[in-house]
């Protein structure tokens, strides 16, 4: 069966495959389009499997609040930043989004199994054809999901850091405490406090921090002679300054100096005439802990060329 130059362009709207490919599946299936389209899974699915192994440690993290408003933060992988780029790719990403806040999924091996939007399929089958499409390892990593309280995203750089704050809001509408919670966001997204309150900070955490401050001044010679009742008041009253560089609430509110977040949040709040609390928050890096291949271009073009000659 013989087939055009707008049949294989038709393939490649339908599968988003390169023309050349769409081209040699025409041609091995006699210009039958559902064959084609079967011809073009198979392969995809092999270079899925190939391309499953390749480190997949860019892409984009993204926050996302339903209008009912339940919210959700999603890490989705791919192997290159100029893919984490593709429109293809970005809707994917904002499509897994709207699964986790309207299914609900325990866990990301759950997520897999859940329909994907606008279609009868899963959200593994849907990734496999994005693999096919896209041309690169594809992993959606993790995902935060509040179901309470009063949800506000902050997307930063394209995706290149995600943050989903939960605000407790009494007697205040929702809308109105939008841009604090931006707000609280971009601070989290600039300064990744490690603890949300100094209450939360754990007493290892604490006691590591004493034992290094204990270890500063044993080092120094202005200090070391100092007897240890008197090391251990200083080291006291250095741990307010810890509490303001690891604690969210205790830090400097980047938009006012001289004024915390939580006493920001409080002021808001009074003027607002209600109760805002900043309960919990996450915050997502694209990448973070995630160890990269270190590229060789010279490498990767001769393999390339190696496995051509062989095809």
């Amino acid at each position: 069966m013989a087939f055009s130059a707008s049949d294989v362009k038709k393939l490649r709207e339908m599968t988003g495959v390169g023309m050349m490919d769409c081209k040699k599946a025409l041609a091995e299936t006699d210009g039958d389009f559902d064959k084609a389209i079967d011809w073009l899974r198979e392969k995809g699915m092999a270079q899925q499997q190939k391309k499953a192994g390749k480190i997949a440690a860019e892409g984009v993290s993204f926050a996302y609040v339903a209008e009912n408003g339940i919210g959700v933060v999603v890490e989705v992988n791919s192997q290159t930043d100029f893919v984490a780029k593709n429109d293809i790719f970005q809707n994917f990403v904002k499509d897994i989004a709207v699964v986790i806040a309207e299914q609900n999924p325990a866990d990301v091996e759950s997520l897999k199994g859940m329909t994907y939007p606008g279609t009868d399929r899963t959200v593994d089958e849907v990734t496999a054809d994005k693999v096919l499409a896209i041309g690169e390892n594809l992993q959606i990593r993790r995902f935060v999901r509040y179901d309470t309280g009063v949800n506000v995203g902050y997307v930063h750089a394209g995706g290149k850091v995600g943050v989903l704050v939960n605000l407790e809001v009494e007697g205040i509408d929702a809308a109105a405490v939008t841009e604090l919670g931006k707000d609280v966001a971009m601070q989290i997204c600039a300064m990744n406090p490690n603890f949300r309150d100094k209450s939360d900070v754990s007493q290892e955490a604490l006691d590591k921090e004493k034992e290094i401050q204990l270890a500063l001044m044993d080092n120094d010679p202005k200090m070391a002679n100092k007897p240890a009742q008197v090391k251990e008041k200083i080291v006291m009253g250095k741990m307010g300054k810890y509490y303001e560089e690891n604690c969210l609430l205790q830090m400097e509110f980047v938009k006012e100096k001289g004024v915390s977040v939580e006493q920001h949040v409080a002021a808001v709040a009074k003027q607002l005439g209600g109760k805002i609390a900043v309960v919990k928050y996450t915050r997502y890096a694209t990448g973070e802990g995630i160890e990269k291949k270190v590229s060789d271009l010279a490498a990767e073009v001769a393999e390339q060329l190696n496995a051509a000659k062989k095809g």
